[in-house]
């Protein structure tokens, strides 16, 4: 007896080895029928004995490729056609396009062992690659993920490549990047000034650039980065000046895991991340003494630190000259990375000596993804290269929304059916080559998922520019949604939550209702709506946007909110660095009320007591100053807390923290180092974080906690706040796919609207 079965499945099966494991699956089975590329993802059909079948459908989702993602599948009985064999067919085109497309992925160890064997054909060829591994999302012009719609589609195949994308039964079957040094992409090296360098072997003259102190600036994947060897201090520092990026950290790409655990502290859970496929940038703990330039990282604690993902990144090691390279990303500071060969000597010149430049074109720009682990889980900071652009699998279907997220670490989000699409990491919508990277996402997941939105969500605050993007934008539906409302809606997408909870969202900057600058909030929310019951007590900010970058001018104000004019009288230090002159021109603003927002902002909180404690008075990058002084607590062990009150306001309550700062300035009177008072102002906020949650608990019944915002980027702070939050009875969830702070933002905008639209 013989049956047929129809099978569609849904997921990432296009461009990852998908057909031609179900080819030999077929026939390891003795199934014929046929598989084909469809723009919903495979459609497969299959005849023969039903035990046969019984096994090929027990087997298929447990035996998949390294790279595919089954989100569905549906089997019906179809009419024998009596097939002799099992055929792959040309994809198919003309439906609604549902096909998810892979991710770029590292360079697997199949392609890695070719590149360096010497009896190979591809022995040292910079863009080796099979269905396993290699560049994706970032060389797609459209789907289905055929060759012909890639930037590869310029290389003809040579006949060996040619008869590898033919056989079902080659690791390269429909590798759609396929090539060799006799039809593919070649590299060439540029001087600074874009003119070609004759060089029989330019990656092994680029290696001896680097070696000497030169800064090289290197295509990769999703764009260009900056590199220079990390061990030179004299050349880090040059990249530093040039780059005008003062203190901000840069990434390190290491030779292997050997050079990584000679700097930081690595984990085993760390060291697997290092080597999962999106090889992201992973925030790890340095070693001391240490053999990375100071200029890398200074005054920071953690360093960002990745492995080759490419061909090419693993040739520019091969002759270890060194074991580790800086390898920022090719842009000036706050613009989008570079991906034109001609567009980065225009913007790079000034920067890089040399340009190691290749001829395949990128599409889509995609900076690295930087991961860290808290609480034993590895958590999105920048969620973009090697997962984007994977959705976040949603509870029901939803109509197509396009929202467009905030001001800072921007992503955009499109939703289609029960799948959320986070675009890369765009970043800070500050300047024209930002704005046009904006626009330039949301045209390509608009025409890569073939979905045409007709809800429109966007952030409150009027000045945005993804705002006024949003508000001028013709027919369709608009939904403004309060932006700590889309971070607690962003956390229960990722944890599949419906219903009410309590939400703590704690930040920087966000804008509130009343008009004033929100930061440190506690919310009741579900998708549709949300209930302030609890924030920090608001304090001025002096100089308005000037206070974000200048931590002083917080901790003036705390202290004149609390002690008046009186602080002058408190003999601390910081009092004693003050300019009077300058510091009264700043009490005259808060005074008046002149360019001096109201705020319950988390962040500003925190410049607060990093400048009182000496740890940061001025910063170079935003949120320096926490992170410095959640570094300063390193190796500090006692428990006392700042104390904080909480009293009634009008609906709620408000977190008073005149104790916090009577308790500081008496430690500062004893001249308490600055680590002691950070780890008892971290312990005291988490302290009065769980007894807020608790206060709405006896009011709403509600047991479940929601952490999100940019401040939980604070590992001390997360792990606290959760393990006390925890041990009260409540169930805590915290991010892990999507970043907690605004790269995660579009995320939740994009249900909050959905949901005020269906209901």
């Amino acid at each position: 007896m013989r049956v047929r079965k129809a099978i569609e499945i849904a997921g990432i099966v296009q461009g990852v080895g998908f057909r031609p494991y179900i080819y030999r699956l077929a026939n390891e089975t003795k199934l014929t029928g046929f598989i084909t590329n469809t723009e919903a993802g495979v459609s497969i059909e299959v005849e023969g004995p039903p035990e046969a079948i019984a096994i090929f459908l027990s087997r298929l989702p447990k035996e998949v490729p390294p790279l595919a993602r089954i989100t569905n599948i549906a089997v019906t009985d179809h009419p024998s056609n009596h097939d002799e064999e099992f055929r792959i067919l040309p994809s198919r085109a003309g439906e609604r396009r549902r096909a998810l497309i892979s991710p770029d992925v590292a360079i697997c160890e199949d392609c890695r062992r070719e590149l360096f064997d010497p009896t190979d054909r591809r022995f040292r060829y910079p863009f080796i690659n099979c269905t396993n591994c290699g560049p994706r999302y970032t060389i797609v012009r459209d789907i289905p993920y055929d060759r012909a719609k890639t930037s590869m589609a310029v290389f003809p195949l040579c006949p060996n490549c040619q008869r590898e994308y033919d056989d079902p039964l080659d690791r390269r079957f429909h590798a759609q990047p396929n090539a060799c040094w006799n039809c593919g992409p070649r590299v060439e090296l540029w001087d600074g000034e874009g003119r070609r360098l004759e060089s029989p072997d330019p990656i092994a003259r680029t290696v001896e650039l680097l070696a000497a102190g030169e800064i090289v600036a290197v295509k990769g994947l999703g764009g260009f980065h900056l590199a220079v060897d990390a061990m030179n201090e004299a050349a880090v520092a040059r990249l530093r000046e040039r780059k005008r990026r003062v203190e901000k950290p840069f990434a390190v790409m290491a030779a292997n895991l050997e050079c990584v655990e000679e700097s930081c502290w690595l984990e085993e859970i760390s060291r697997n991340l290092l080597q999962t496929a999106p090889h992201p940038i992973v925030l790890l703990q340095k070693k001391q003494p240490q053999r990375i330039a100071a200029s890398v990282a200074p005054f920071n604690r953690d360093l960002g630190v990745f492995l080759p993902y490419t061909p090419l990144h693993y040739l520019l090691f091969a002759e270890k000259h060194f074991s580790a390279l800086v390898m920022t990303s090719g842009n000036i500071s706050e613009e989008p990375i570079a991906i034109d060969n001609r567009e980065a000597v225009n913007r790079l010149r000034d920067i890089a000596d040399y340009f190691l430049v290749h001829n395949r074109e990128i599409l889509l720009r995609c900076d690295d993804s930087v991961v860290r682990v808290e609480g034993r889980r590895p958590r999105q900071v920048r969620r973009s290269r090697g997962y984007v652009p994977a959705p976040v699998f949603l509870q029901e279907e939803l109509p197509p929304v396009l929202a467009v997220g905030g001001e800072l670490k921007n992503t955009v989000c499109l939703t289609r059916g029960r799948e959320a699409f986070l675009s890369q990491h765009i970043g800070d919508l500050e300047n024209l080559e930002s704005y046009r990277f904006f626009e330039s996402t949301v045209a390509g997941l608009e025409r890569i998922l073939e979905v045409e939105p007709k809800l429109l969500a966007y952030d409150l605050h009027p000045d945005y520019f993804s705002t006024r993007w949003a508000l001028a934008k013709e027919g369709m539906d608009r939904v403004g949604v309060q932006h700590h409302h889309a971070h607690i809606a962003s956390c229960m997408v990722e944890n599949h939550l419906e219903g009410s909870v309590i939400g703590l969202a704690l930040d920087g900057t966000g804008y509130g209702p009343d008009g004033n600058v929100w930061g440190g909030e506690v919310l009741v929310a579900d998708y549709r709506d949300f209930q302030r019951l609890t924030h920090l007590d608001y304090v001025s900010m002096p100089g308005g946007a000037a206070a974000i970058v200048e931590p002083r001018r917080m901790a003036i104000s705390y202290l004149f909110h609390h002690f008046g004019r009186d602080f002058w009288g408190l003999d601390i230090p910081f009092t004693r660095r003050l300019e009077r002159h300058r510091t009264e021109t700043f009490l005259r603003l808060i005074e008046r009320g002149v360019n001096s927002p109201l705020t319950s902002s988390c962040g500003r909180l925190f410049d607060a007591v990093a400048a009182l404690a000496g740890v940061r008075e001025q910063v170079n990058y935003e949120a320096q100053a926490a992170i410095e002084l959640e570094a300063a607590l390193e190796g500090v062990s006692e428990d006392r807390r700042y104390p904080f009150a909480i009293r009634d306001a009008s609906g709620g309550w408000v977190i008073d923290t005149r104790p916090l700062f009577l308790a500081l300035v008496q430690d500062l009177r004893e001249g308490v180092p600055a680590g002691v008072i950070s780890r008892r102002f971290h312990l005291g906020l988490a302290d009065v974080l769980v007894r807020a949650a608790e206060l709405v608990r006896r009011r709403t019944g509600l047991a479940r906690v929601c952490l999100s915002g940019g401040s939980y980027q604070n590992t001390f702070l997360l792990e606290h706040t959760s393990t006390h939050l925890e041990a009260e009875g409540f169930q805590v969830f915290t991010h892990a796919e999507v970043p907690c702070g605004d790269g995660g933002l579009s995320l939740g905008q994009a249900l909050v609207a959905a949901h005020r639209r269906q209901l």
